[in-house]
């Protein structure tokens, strides 16, 4: 049963927070090969494991996540890009882009994502930064943005060719939930194969082997790999309502590292909803009775043995005092209920007040002319 506390007082405004708490529970059935490796929960950014998950690290071609999300926030997904030389002679993987050659941007990222082309990333950056250096200055100001604050982007593609080029397990996981969050990279991830009609006819077949081949529930992700990074690999996965993120730096056998991620947390987690929409229930003030609300549902995701360890706290401004309370307009939102897992913080949700309806009283005027229209025997109409 969940317990809640009704505590009355002045309040600032306070809008949803999602603080990220381990799990109290480790994998104990398999081993994770990855230097480095984090299992998040979508919705919530709950970590449900992780190994080494802050340590900065080569991250080869999950780098490009970056690149396809400021492609497609660019606007420019349907511009034509005319490829330069210094992009169809970027090396590594490659889509064989010909210089002078002109193709839609939103092309260029599915070449990115499903067949990890440098070329494509050379030339993605190109026109959406302008140059190589100016699209470098946007991939570090969003990873400021999104708090990957162990990270540093020197490239669109992930080639070794840069010593301060890095990032970890939780950043690149920050960065795919915030990238999950839009329809079209969605999209684009969870392609399997792309087709190019044009001058040259393309067909690209995704080098995910989980979308593929090998795991009925993956939604999509990237792969990686150079000689000093070794293998990353970054996934996503759905089953049932619960959405999840694992990443893996330097894995040997990152497809079954993922693989057992997965299934652990869908077998052992499921998502709660913890608040529901609609009206707040339970508050016996006179005042706030009936009139308080969650504009939204909030769920998390819970061991089964910890349903019982989640308590709800209400706070809510001071109700005005019975003579006060004519005409009087509460601030909003009104109020929070903050959720806490073992006495952790694991969200806030904001609380409003909705208003009863009241009866418009009438003027001086409105009153007299409501009088004289009777007694005349006229009859107004609402327009």
């Amino acid at each position: 049963m969940h317990k809640k506390g009704i505590t009355f007082g002045l309040i600032c405004l306070l809008f949803l927070t999602s603080v990220i708490t381990p799990a109290q529970v480790e994998a104990r059935n398999f081993s994770v090969s990855a230097e480095a490796a984090i299992l998040m929960e979508q919705e919530s950014g709950r970590i449900l494991y992780s190994k080494n998950a802050e340590q900065s690290l080569r991250i080869a071609s999950i780098t490009k996540i970056m690149t396809a999300i400021l492609a497609i926030e660019s606007g420019k997904m349907k511009e034509l890009v005319k490829i330069s030389s210094n992009a169809e002679g970027t090396e590594g993987s490659s889509i064989y882009l010909r210089a002078g050659e002109e193709i839609l941007l939103e092309d260029l990222v599915y070449g990115l994502m499903l067949r990890s082309g440098n070329d494509s990333a050379v030339a993605i950056a190109e026109h959406v930064g302008g140059s190589l250096e100016g699209f470098v200055y946007l991939m570090n100001e969003k990873a400021r943005e999104l708090g990957m604050l162990s990270t540093q982007f020197q490239n669109p593609h992930g080639l070794d060719d840069h010593e301060e080029h890095y990032s970890s397990a939780y950043d690149m996981a920050l960065l795919t939930r915030y990238a999950m969050n839009n329809s079209h990279y969605q999209e684009i991830s969870s392609t399997k194969s792309h087709r190019v009609d044009g001058e040259q006819i393309r067909v690209w077949h995704n080098k995910n082997r989980l979308l593929t081949e090998l795991y009925q529930y993956s939604t999509g992700g990237k792969t990686g790999f150079t000689k000093r990074a070794r293998r990353t690999l970054v996934s996503t996965a759905k089953k049932d309502d619960l959405d999840l993120i694992v990443v893996t730096l330097n894995a040997p056998s990152d497809w079954h590292d993922h693989m057992n991620l997965f299934n652990w947390a869908f077998n052992s987690y499921s998502l709660k909803t913890l608040v529901e929409e609609g009206e707040f229930k339970d508050i016996e003030d006179e005042f706030y009775k009936n009139h308080v609300y969650s504009p939204y549902t909030f769920e998390y995701p819970l061991l089964e043995s910890e349903v019982g360890l989640v308590e709800q706290k209400l706070t809510l401004y001071r109700p005005p005092t019975e003579e006060k309370r004519e005409g009087y307009i509460p601030p909003q939102p009104v109020g929070k209920l903050e959720v806490t897992l073992s006495g952790e913080k694991i969200g806030q949700v904001p609380l409003y007040y909705d208003a009863p309806e009241v009866e418009e009283k009438q003027g001086f005027w409105s009153r007299f002319l409501s009088i004289f229209s009777m007694t005349l025997g006229v009859r107004t109409f609402d327009k």
